[in-house]
């Protein structure tokens, strides 16, 4: 009997991967097949069967995998508990999801994540411990808000760390503690600092270097030089401007020694330091330099000025024997001045003379003008009037160099009185500029001038000035803000364009000033040249003012810090 040969069996899909039979579900049989099958009607039945059997393949072949170590437990956190109102704050303040109303309108109820840095700064300073309930939460705001993570990284404490190592979404934490959660080496630790310094991470170097500084500075400039010459130029210069903190003249040599460094921007802030020194000799050399361009002649007259030239303002007329300042601008940036910080190329727009002149008078100490002009006071200098249009640009470096040495005397001069036309001053050309002109004064006088700028040209530049304030607000200012958000309401406009200052008064007003607002709160009668609802929409945003205020009161008690929150935004 002859047996009729059985024909070889089709190749099937069953020897396909897995990654191919998805790609062949994805885009479906009549475009593709995996190996092994043919096209047709059966293809579909065909990779289905083969996906089963695939299934029950790789799930056989799993081995059973050996158990996880377990981690280590958390450490413990010694500073005392959350009280648990303040507790219960805390979780409602976490839950709060920031969103914005339909047409831009808010509303009256407060907005409780931006008073969350509020209370966690509160808590910090009263050496409160985080929940361990609440750190999950709490690291995910911190997650999607950087301007939160270092108050909420401090709060969240030790634990917070141990989280971090076990969730990759947590791991900013690490990166934001440097040596992630590693305790910076203690006084007498100097071995462990030696190790540190020359093995960290760059991150834990720039930690090291901060600490040390802050409690021993001989000792952190030593250890800088140690390791200077081997350093990166950007790595220099990020330790370079540790040295900020306490510096002194003992840092002069140091200092002057980075003056010959090969990289520009550490020679620049080399430079910089040492003329925030003003018995350096380097503010002396730019001294010297700074004196043969600015000189005091009774003789000048008015010399005739060029009406295109922008970069210069007006000098006012005068008699030609009125005392004037004259300006003779450098000729020439030489060696010398390049390696006391001197930028010779100037920005576009910017003519080298005048580039150079503001270079070396921001850096001459304040303190060499009196004698040069006459015995004047900073004040008496200001008014003089200064020859060939060079006023401004004289004026400007006036105010950077008061700035850079922290001198009240004039930056009180050059800011002027609050109520003068536009509250420039004599030399404030800007609003940045008067900014940082309020940052040298004491808190009281910062607070007192801005009020009085406030009071006399409203609140449609006082965004800036505000946020160099301390806070809370000091009562004449806050009453100031009040009034003038008050004013622009009977205006009639929108309380839209003052959105800023209204959000910063929620910050920053002193809780107490809730019952103030009291007479706000209804809807004013609107005249005829009012925008159509803005009375209502003013309403709602003091009604939101005064929510937020007392809300922030009750926060306050429940954390034991009394009425207000005294912690910067």
């Amino acid at each position: 009997m002859t047996s009729t040969p059985t024909p070889p069996a089709a190749p099937s899909a069953t020897t396909a991967s897995w990654e191919q039979l998805v790609t062949v579900a994805l885009l479906g049989t009549d475009r593709r097949t995996p190996p092994g099958c043919e096209p047709g009607p059966g293809a579909a039945a065909a990779v289905l069967d083969a996906a089963a059997a695939e299934t029950v393949r790789r799930r056989a072949g799993l081995r059973p995998a050996r158990a996880a170590r377990r981690p280590a437990p958390a450490p413990e956190d010694p500073r005392p508990p959350l009280p648990a109102p303040a507790a219960r704050r805390l979780a409602m303040l976490l839950a709060d999801r920031p969103g914005t109303a339909a047409g831009g309108r808010r509303g009256a109820a407060p907005d409780l994540m931006e008073l969350l840095p509020h209370w966690l700064a509160t808590a910090n300073a009263r050496g409160f411990a985080a929940p361990p309930e609440a750190l999950p939460a709490l690291l995910d705001a911190a997650r999607g808000r950087t301007d939160l993570r270092p108050a909420a990284l401090r709060f969240a404490g030790p634990r917070a760390l141990w989280l971090a190592r076990l969730n990759p979404d947590w791991r900013f934490a690490l990166r934001g503690t440097p040596g992630g959660g590693t305790v910076p080496p203690g006084p007498g630790d100097g071995e462990r600092v030696r190790r540190l310094w020359g093995e960290g991470l760059f991150a834990e170097r720039v930690a090291l270097l901060a600490s040390l500084r802050a409690r021993d500075p001989a000792g952190a400039r030593e250890l800088l030089a140690s390791t200077w010459a081997t350093e990166r130029a950007e790595d220099r210069l990020m330790f370079l401007d540790s040295l900020r903190t306490r510096l002194t003249s003992a840092d002069e040599p140091f200092l002057e020694h980075a003056l010959a460094d090969r990289s520009r921007n550490v020679r620049a802030t080399a430079a910089e330091l040492l003329s925030a020194l003003p018995d350096s000799a380097l503010a002396a050399r730019m001294a010297a330099r700074a004196v043969t361009c600015v000189s005091l002649d009774r003789s000048l007259d008015r010399a005739p000025v060029d009406p295109n030239d922008g970069s210069r303002d007006h000098a006012p007329e005068r008699s030609p024997s009125a005392p004037a300042i004259a300006v003779e601008a450098p000729h020439e940036c030489d060696a010398g001045m390049e390696r006391d910080g001197v930028v010779a190329k100037p920005p576009g727009g910017r003519g080298e003379r005048s580039w150079w002149l503001g270079q070396l008078v921001e850096a001459a100490p304040l303190a060499t003008w009196p004698a040069r002009l006459g015995g004047r006071d900073p004040g008496e200098i200001l008014a003089l009037p200064v020859a060939d249009g060079w006023r401004g640009e004289l004026h400007a470096a006036w105010c950077r160099a008061a700035v850079r040495q922290r001198d009240g005397a004039w930056a009180r001069a050059l800011l002027g009185p609050p109520t003068a036309p536009e509250a420039g001053g004599p030399g404030a050309v800007s609003l940045a500029e008067r900014a940082k002109l309020l940052g040298t004064l004491t808190p009281g006088e910062r607070a007192d001038w801005v009020a009085g700028f406030i009071a006399t040209h409203g609140l449609s530049e006082a965004f800036q000035l505000l946020g160099m304030c301390e806070v809370p607000w000091a009562p004449p200012l806050g009453r100031a803000v009040v009034d003038a958000l008050d004013i622009a309401r009977d205006a009639g406009s929108y309380p839209w364009s003052f959105s800023g200052v209204m959000g910063l008064a929620e910050r920053c007003l002193d809780p107490a000033e809730a019952a103030r607002l009291d007479g706000l709160l209804a809807v004013p009668d609107e005249s005829e040249d009012a925008a159509p609802g803005a009375g209502g929409y003013w309403a709602e945003a003091f009604q939101r003012l005064a929510t937020t205020l007392r809300l922030r009161a009750a926060m306050a008690r429940e954390l034991g810090a009394g009425q207000g929150l005294s912690d910067r935004p």
